[in-house]
């Protein structure tokens, strides 16, 4: 066989094969499988345009979408103190972790908000790690107001109210999230009821901070929730 029509057809071979590439390439992305409990709109393609803004946060996929979900919420305010706009002004590093290797007492905790030199970390049990991105938006609410190493009846009385108020907004925008078998969601429509029961106020939730065990050596009040 002629070398240089040889040498032509490998050309030809190789320069095929190049084209195909991309396509495959975007194939294989398309076919990343996303959980039913994310909303139609996180798709693939969305979440690794949204992925370079909550990456500073961790590298939990589910994580970036949940802080995502919180625009438009009134859980917008914690998810700007997420990203920096916190009392460190750094982004706040969250991650799924055994809560009992901290301190056994708070093995059985839901989240932590945790504050370690100048660094803010929330720090979620991991059998939260298959919850709807929603229920975990509305628990990324509350702990992103602890900011602090101070902690009181009269800001858990905020940051319950705030979890409840996202996540009533949550099920009506998103009402994919409500997976009531899941125990972080059965968490949240208890709050959401005591909320409701309020005349979506803090009149319930106050009462069920006042009676909860593991608040009972907080003081009333610290630094930027005076009021009760």
């Amino acid at each position: 066989m002629d070398c240089k029509y040889l040498k032509n057809i490998l050309a030809v071979s190789f320069l095929v094969i190049a084209l195909q590439l991309p396509s495959f390439a975007k194939k294989t992305e398309e076919l990343i499988e996303i959980p039913a409990t994310y909303p139609e709109k996180y798709t693939a393609q969305y979440i690794k345009l949204i992925t370079p803004i909550y990456k500073s946060t961790g590298k939990d996929q589910v994580i970036y979408v949940a802080l995502d979900m919180l625009k438009g919420t009134n859980g917008e305010f914690s998810r700007n103190a997420i990203l920096g706009n916190n009392l460190s002004g750094k982004p706040v590093k969250i991650e799924f972790k055994d809560l009992g290797t901290i301190n056994p007492d708070y093995a059985n905790f839901d989240a932590l908000g945790w504050k370690k030199n100048k660094q803010l970390y929330i720090y979620i049990n991991p059998r939260h790690k298959d919850a709807p991105p929603g229920a975990l938006a509305a628990l990324l609410s509350h702990e992103a107001l602890h900011q602090d190493e101070y902690n009181s009846l009269a800001e858990e009385t905020y940051a319950w109210t705030m979890e409840a108020a996202v996540w009533y907004e949550i099920r009506k925008l998103y009402p994919e999230s409500n997976e009531e078998v899941h125990p972080l969601v059965e968490r949240e429509n208890k709050l959401r009821k005591l909320f409701m029961r309020g005349n979506y106020s803090d009149k319930y939730i106050k009462k069920t901070v006042m009676s909860n065990e593991g608040y009972k050596n907080l003081p009333s009040t610290s630094p930027g929730f005076e009021d009760l």
